[in-house]
């Protein structure tokens, strides 16, 4: 009986000697191979050439699907496994629903600059989205210090932390998301994360909600950055 589920294209076998086609990969899938070579999300994401929160993702949301270029690495990193490797995603996918993930957690760093909010501009599947620089918070990791780094990685700003705004369940992502406020400090904004972002810019912050819409951000933040701007 066909699978339901989505394949990809190339043959697993599985403990049971059956043979599984995969066709599309899901982050449900990109976890399973991840297990099956008993890889860390740094190392996972050093194989596929991706940030360390792409995997995390996968773990938060499994429904996710890369984007094509991830889809292909992902392909390449399939072919290279031993074949004891193979067979253990085999089993791993089939018991995809069974593995437990932890949530996620991530800092989102709303760093200004006199008159001026930092946001980069992430690639989507099919879309691009502006948004706060963010960065996974490991178990028992400090938020603060996860957006000062992420800002750095991603944009080249150096910022320091003036106050947490608190925390929600994202309304799109589902994750939980700690907003931390901070100061600019020095570092010319550049995009340095290609793969995860098209762009960096300072944007006035009377114009942010042309870049966020209203509904999307964090009341807190909103009424922090209108104290900046005031």
């Amino acid at each position: 009986m066909p699978s339901r589920q989505p394949q990809c294209r190339f043959g697993i076998t599985t403990g049971r000697g059956h043979v599984d086609v995969i066709d599309v990969w899901s982050g449900r899938h990109a976890v399973a191979l991840q297990a099956a070579t008993r890889s860390t999300n740094e190392e996972f994401a050093r194989t596929l050439g991706v940030a360390v929160r792409t995997v995390a993702a996968w773990h938060a949301d499994p429904a996710i699907v890369p984007r094509r270029e991830i889809q292909r690495a992902l392909d390449t990193a399939l072919e290279r496994v031993t074949p004891a490797e193979q067979r253990r995603f085999g089993v791993l996918y089939r018991h995809a629903s069974e593995v437990q993930t932890q949530a996620l957690r991530v800092a989102i760093a709303v760093v200004v600059r006199g008159a001026e909010v930092l946001l980069v501009c992430r690639r989507g599947e099919d879309s691009l989205t502006w948004q706060f620089p963010a960065g996974v918070v490991k178990p028992g990791g400090s938020a603060s210090a996860v957006a000062v780094q992420e800002t750095l990685a991603e944009t080249a700003v150096h910022c320091s932390v003036r106050k947490a705004l608190g925390s929600r369940v994202h309304p799109v992502t589902g994750v939980l998301a700690e907003y931390e406020l901070c100061d600019f400090l020095a570092g010319e904004a550049r995009n340095q994360d290609a793969v995860e972002n098209l762009d960096v810019a300072w944007v006035p912050i009377s114009n942010l909600t042309k870049f966020i819409p209203t509904g999307k951000i964090y009341p807190p933040v909103l009424a922090a950055l209108e104290g900046t701007h005031d």
